[in-house]
């Protein structure tokens, strides 16, 4: 079942671009969090969304919140993204599709193509947005729009 406003975000582990564990209890109670998901690294959209997160980072930090790009691709596909794009915030794999089916993000293009889609959580792990689009861009446009109302 996909998460909607009000649900609260799973607690869940993943491995970042570094390797590290990432836990979602170190993030839930202390800074808003803005989650999303993309198909993957290093094709047009989901490189003009990553760079737009990018060339918007510090507003996010400003509102305190923190930035998790999620998809399957593996750890070493990530670091090679994050280099060439200089990407400064999370980018988790999620190789074995779990954190999709736990966030409940459906699929795009006839079910084909993994889909698109922003959380957007408040400091106590409130989901205040989902946004599910294909337009890339307009991810960024609209959690910042919800952070803002949220302060």
């Amino acid at each position: 079942m996909a998460l909607k406003e009000g649900d609260k975000i799973p607690i869940f582990k993943a491995i970042d671009a570094n390797g590290t564990e990432f836990d979602s209890q170190n993030y839930i109670g202390k800074s808003p969090l803005v989650i999303y998901f993309y198909p993957k690294d290093d094709t047009p959209g989901c490189t003009a969304q990553a760079c737009s997160f990018r060339d918007n980072y510090q507003d996010f930090k400003d509102l305190g919140a923190e930035v998790i790009g999620v998809s399957s691709d593996s750890k070493s596909s990530h670091v090679k993204f994050k280099e060439k794009y200089q990407l400064p915030f999370i980018l988790l794999s999620d190789s074995d599709k779990k954190l999709r089916k736990l966030f409940g993000v459906p699929n795009d293009f006839l079910g084909l193509i993994p889909g698109r889609a922003t959380y957007v959580a408040d400091k106590n792990g409130t989901i205040q947005l989902v946004f599910d689009s294909t337009s890339a861009k307009m991810h960024i446009t609209k959690a910042l729009e919800i952070l803002k109302k949220e302060l």
